[in-house]
């Protein structure tokens, strides 16, 4: 499971330092083995090697005449790009994506248990307070979480 928030650098190639808390995990679960694909809100999503080829595999089962299946099996897997982990513990970050999701320097990187979101500083900021600011416009919690007590 990865958890948490760091807030961290792209150096001036591209590379961004995996959290050391995260580098053996990854290393002992996939040797390093990363795939990075886009998301719908702007991030990038970040998936050691295995998991994304299960995710991948339950995508592309989908009948592509539907087609929004068509759409994110063109979109998740179009984009999806094997990356690896150096000597150093740094992921390449192949320049369309992250000209797609708009990282320069400043990155946030959001453990989400299978994988990790992968945000420009400036939106993850901007998202989280909008986020926050509907929950508390929102009094009511949806169908779906109604049973969750945190």
């Amino acid at each position: 499971m990865f958890r948490g928030v760091a807030n961290l650098n792209l150096d001036t190639k591209g590379r961004m330092a995996m959290p050391s808390r995260y580098r053996d995990r990854l290393v002992e679960t996939c040797e390093g083995r990363l795939v990075i694909t886009v998301d719908r809100d702007g991030c990038l999503l970040v998936y050691p090697q295995p998991e994304w080829e299960r995710i991948e595999q339950a995508l592309m089962s989908r009948p592509n005449m539907d087609r929004q299946v068509r759409r994110l099996q063109r979109l998740l897997v179009g984009h999806a790009t094997e990356c690896e982990l150096d000597g150093q513990g740094r992921i390449l970050l192949p320049p369309p994506l992250r000209d797609y999701a708009g990282l320069d320097k400043r990155v946030v990187l959001v453990g989400q248990g299978n994988k990790f979101e992968l945000w420009d500083e400036d939106a993850w900021v901007k998202s989280r307070d909008e986020w926050f600011k509907e929950e508390d416009e929102t009094a009511e919690p949806s169908a779906v979480l109604e049973s969750l007590s945190l």
